[in-house]
């Protein structure tokens, strides 16, 4: 089956769910700088999983860019996905009303270690479905950053419910990896052009 309604349905769901998160961003009570002070905390966490939100839309697009097709398996674990990017306003939410508190950040980092897990799960279908010798197994590689991630992910869970501050720079650090494009699948694809 083909990859563009899993492509055009994917990327409505994630404009929803950035949507859902600046709605969640309330004004402040004041006309001065200093009236956002008590909201930094709020548009910290935005900023936070806005940037991961979009990390997760690039490397889809870039994963479904080398994909001649999808299955039924593909669309499930596609769904999969969504469905933990989609808790990202609620975990934003409840994490920016409550900075620096254990369950929050932890289930915060619940939400990214599980959307992890399951971009992970979807990778690994399409790399099935592609083939051992496609463009995407190649692509893919080793994904060290892909391993590292949810290691990270848990490391941050256990370090809130010690010192949440530091589960939150873990979190950013994670993000800070994967912030630039990951130029393997495109090198990829230019050698499979070139050959």
């Amino acid at each position: 089956m083909g990859k563009g309604r899993l492509e055009a349905f994917s990327d409505g769901v994630i404009a929803i769910i950035i949507t859902i998160m600046v709605l969640e961003l309330k004004t402040p009570h004041g006309s001065s700088f200093a009236s956002l002070a008590p909201l930094l905390p709020v548009l910290s966490s935005y900023v936070l999983s806005f940037i991961y939100v979009g990390i997760y839309w690039n490397n889809h697009h870039h994963l479904l860019a080398v994909c001649r097709r999808v299955s039924g398996g593909a669309l499930w674990a596609n769904l999969h996905l969504l469905f933990w990017l989609s808790l990202f306003p609620f975990a934003t939410a409840w994490l920016g009303e409550n900075p620096l508190a254990a369950a929050p950040t932890a289930a915060y980092g619940a939400v990214l270690l599980m959307a992890a897990m399951a971009y992970w799960l979807l990778q690994r279908t399409l790399i099935r479905l592609q083939g051992a010798d496609s463009v995407l197994k190649r692509a893919i590689g080793g994904d060290w950053k892909g391993k590292l991630s949810p290691v990270l992910y848990a490391l941050g869970i256990a370090l809130a419910f010690r010192a949440a501050w530091a589960a939150l720079l873990l979190y950013a650090l994670v993000a800070a990896t994967w912030l630039l494009p990951d130029p393997r699948i495109e090198h990829a694809m230019d050698t499979s052009d070139a050959e």
